[in-house]
């Protein structure tokens, strides 16, 4: 009894060693930023804390009465490079009219494809508007890579969607021109399929 007593103890100060440890690494959370949808409807960014990873995540979406949201998770466990990053990631996916479309297949070839653009599409806005240089870049590439492996995403993975980015960060276009052309290209495929059936 008296060795279950001090197993507990240690226990119990080593999960409040690693808590402290934790909290010693949390960042103060970000402003959100303006973001319009490709419908003109402004974006409302909300807040949530949990989840056993401790990762800071996003989710783009509309709620039950129809207002398009971003979902932000769990900021406080990354720096606020990366925070930006996922805020602008996921009003991309608003902006391209992403939620309004019927959602592809998990990690399938459609899925994969809006990711790379909303990528992209974050990281030309956050260079063009925010001055976002190398060292602000290398922040996000290093903060996803931490989560991403924390996730448990496989190294090719991580490695495409980093170097994905950095190829978005030497393109000429905005993120605006961007935009754009993704409409344009949705719009011609969607005329073909419409000419096929």
């Amino acid at each position: 009894m008296k060795f279950l007593a001090i197993s507990l103890f240690i226990a119990l100060a080593f999960n409040n060693s690693a808590c402290a440890q934790e909290k010693a690494k949390q960042y103060e959370i970000a402003k959100p930023p303006s973001c319009v949808n490709n419908l003109g409807e402004p974006v409302e960014f909300r807040e949530r804390v949990g989840g056993r990873l401790q990762v800071a995540a996003g989710m783009a979406n509309r709620d039950g009465k129809k207002q398009p949201f971003v979902l932000r998770m769990n900021y406080a466990f990354s720096p606020p490079e990366f925070q930006s990053f996922i805020d602008h990631h996921e009003c991309a996916h608003h902006q391209t009219g992403d939620v309004d479309r019927p959602h592809p297949p998990r990690n399938g070839p459609e899925h994969l494809m809006n990711e790379s653009i909303s990528d992209c599409i974050a990281i030309m806005f956050l260079r063009d508007e925010q001055a976002y240089d190398e060292t602000k870049l290398n922040a996000v590439e290093n903060a996803m890579r931490k989560d991403m492996v924390k996730i448990g995403f496989p190294e090719i993975s991580i490695s495409s969607r980093i170097s994905n980015m950095k190829n978005c960060y030497k393109k000429e276009d905005g993120s605006a021109e961007f935009i754009k052309i993704i409409e344009q290209r949705r719009a011609e495929i969607i005329k073909k399929l419409a000419f096929v059936e």
